[in-house]
């Protein structure tokens, strides 16, 4: 949820009118008219005729009153979705940012020294043998008298499918290659981003005012970080002394940033466009403190059939919790909000004995660590 959504009112074109209070609308200004041109009184019953007409009417007007409820909402920041908010976001020059794909660097080896070089043609493709492949970004040799070289490569498909794939993980040929024996990527595979969703374009809309002059106030690099790749999620801005800014950015689902991903930040925010020319800017992940999970919890014995169930829900809470916790540079760990989730998963009550509430700075994201969750039983209600 963006802070356009959660902070400003609803509203509503049609008063919050609902289809029954339309029907009885629609009928007692049928019986109004009606003594106005007979002079007597009517009474619909729920069989008649006229009732039945006006009911099958009612559920077309009130269909096309929600159009138009829809389409007027669709004008404003807080609902628009879609098309409706590319269009209000190209209002302020904005464009939503399009699906990227992951980056990594691969490196070719050869077993025997050679007096010449061996080419590495420019998208040659390798893959950990599932369907996803990376391709060579340029043209690259293993010169005369080496045994490697290294070149930048780029997932064939966008989307968050091509990243995380860990050091040695991308390990197959798929292009003949003359001489090479083997290859590996030396990097995690990261930068891969969905196209933008609607409520981070939302975001960039409402505090893109920030960015009319220079990047000095804090919104406007939180802005201008974003912009730099889509799969960035959160920004923190810091100033530790005059003239030095420190920008700390995280990724999708609370993951730190691959030094390429932060020099892709830094190169954008120190476009001479972008920053004051008397800033210092600097681009880091933020430190990682850990907090491990130990708890109890139990059951109320009127919801024993559902125990499996319930069980179920606990772990998928406990997991949602964990992405919580990373989802902002700076959340405090809070087991308040560990507990609730659990609550709300069924449990009956929750004997939490790790974590603690722990302040975390602004240049801190919580991680979990171990997790050791107990089901202590069923209990009276």
């Amino acid at each position: 949820m963006s802070v356009v959504t959660e902070n400003f009112p609803d509203i509503s074109f049609i008063d919050d009118a609902t289809v029954e209070e339309t029907m009885n609308q629609m009928i007692a200004d049928y019986q109004e008219k009606y003594k106005e041109l007979t002079g007597k009184d009517v009474s619909l019953g729920q069989a008649d005729p006229y009732r039945l007409i006006m009911y099958a009417c009612t559920m077309q007007i009130y269909q096309a009153m929600q159009y138009a409820d829809y389409a007027g909402k669709m004008s404003f920041l807080k609902y628009a979705s879609g098309e409706y908010l590319d269009n209000l976001a190209a209002l302020r020059g904005i464009t939503r940012l399009q699906a990227s794909a992951a980056s990594t660097v691969l490196r070719f080896s050869i077993e025997t020294v050679y007096p010449f070089a061996v080419a590495i043609p420019l998208g040659c493709r390798v893959t950990n043998g599932n369907d996803l492949f990376f391709s060579t970004d340029e043209y690259a040799e293993i010169k005369a008298g080496e045994q490697q070289v290294t070149v930048a490569a780029t997932c064939t498909q966008t989307g968050i499918q091509g990243n995380d794939f860990a050091p040695g993980e991308l390990n197959i040929i798929v292009n003949t290659l003359p001489y090479v024996v083997t290859v590996e990527n030396m990097v995690t595979t990261y930068g891969g981003a969905d196209i933008e969703d609607d409520d981070s374009l939302r975001e960039r809309v409402y505090s893109v005012p920030d960015t009319y002059s220079t990047a000095g106030p804090d919104g406007a690099y939180e802005y201008f970080a974003k912009e730099a790749d889509a799969s960035i999620s959160d920004v923190v801005v810091q100033t530790p002394a005059p003239g030095e800014v420190v920008v700390y950015v995280i990724c999708d689902g609370g993951k730190l940033p691959e030094d390429a991903l932060l020099q892709k930040v830094s190169d954008h925010l120190n476009d001479r466009k972008i920053r004051p020319l008397t800033d210092h800017v600097t681009i880091r992940a933020p430190e990682k403190q850990e907090y491990n999970i130990d708890l109890t919890y139990y059951i109320a014995n009127s919801k024993k059939t559902a125990a499996g169930t319930i069980q179920a829900a606990v772990n998928t809470a406990i997991e949602v919790y964990n992405t919580w916790q990373m989802e902002k540079i700076g959340r405090d760990i809070n087991p308040s909000y560990l507990i609730q989730k659990i609550m709300e998963a069924g449990a009956k009550r929750v004997d939490i004995r790790s974590p603690v509430h722990t302040v975390l700075q602004n240049d801190t994201i919580a991680v979990a660590g171990t997790i050791n969750v107990m089901y202590g039983g069923v209990e009276d209600d």
